[in-house]
């Protein structure tokens, strides 16, 4: 175990090392990442400048949701947004000589970069939460510190598995990338939302195969004491790790099914 992390930490400081070194190229880009994530911010707070509550949340408390929403998504997309080259590097032949290596396919291609611009989205989710805890009333004691950690580390490992679960379906569409962008950029947009906005349809997408949902409003939800979603208990914030283990399945089958049907570059 020891020996693949130190590979592992390795390979991802070279990448990091390399970005760096171009410094203006990479101040840049983390400009850049910064600018959008304050566009989508302030879109929230423009929404919330024109009325009192949107869904039963107001501006204070879908702050939280944004951070803990934002910045799962920003870990996630850190380690694992790469995996959008997928296509890419069946195309080019290059994922063939992933095979050849003794480490896992899905391993190589976690490591195969690594976009430090990302770093950018982090600070906004950052922000936006501290602003979210700062601003509402909360009552701290062990309950809230933990639901807190679960919903960052079940709402990271949620939106990693979506990553994944995109790449595995590269395998079986052709130019399908924007489909698949459709539920993993799509689903950590809608996680920045109170779910009571959403429409049936996508209450089933958003709340139940891809549960991001679980990602921040349910925890949040309960954090706060807020009634959640008709027929749902105030306690299922608490579920975030079923969620996640879910979407690690889901994840985990479309990668192996994806990986068994591909059959080189070449045909």
């Amino acid at each position: 175990m020891a020996e693949p992390l130190r590979a592992y930490r390795a390979v991802l400081a070279s990448r990091a090392r390399s970005q760096a070194s171009h410094r203006a190229s990479f101040r840049m880009d983390l400009i850049g990442a910064l600018l959008v994530g304050t566009i989508e911010l302030t879109e929230i707070w423009v929404l919330y400048t024109a009325t009192d509550q949107i869904g039963g949340f107001t501006l204070a408390q879908i702050l939280l949701v944004f951070g803990l929403s934002d910045l799962a998504f920003s870990l996630a997309d850190l380690v694992a947004g790469h995996c959008d080259n997928l296509p890419v590097y069946v195309r080019a032949g290059t994922l063939d000589v992933f095979f050849l290596r003794p480490q896992p396919v899905l391993a190589q291609l976690v490591t195969s970069d690594l976009s430090l611009r990302r770093i950018g989205r982090c600070l906004i989710g950052a922000t936006a939460l501290a602003a979210g805890l700062a601003l509402n009333d909360l009552d701290w004691n062990l309950g809230t510190v933990g639901l807190l950690v679960l919903a960052l580390v079940c709402g990271f490992v949620i939106f990693t598995a979506q990553f994944v679960t995109a790449a595995g379906l590269q395998f079986f569409l052709i130019n399908g990338a924007e489909m698949t962008n459709a539920f993993v950029y799509g689903g950590r947009y809608a996680a920045t939302q109170p779910a009571t906005v959403w429409p049936r349809a996508l209450l089933v997408l958003f709340g139940v195969i891809f549960p991001v949902a679980f990602a921040a409003y349910f925890p949040v939800s309960t954090l706060l004491g807020m009634p959640g979603l008709a027929g749902l208990p105030t306690w299922v914030g608490w579920c975030a790790p079923v969620a996640a283990l879910w979407a690690v399945v889901v994840a985990g089958l479309c990668w192996r099914w994806g990986l068994r049907h591909y059959r080189g570059a070449g045909g």
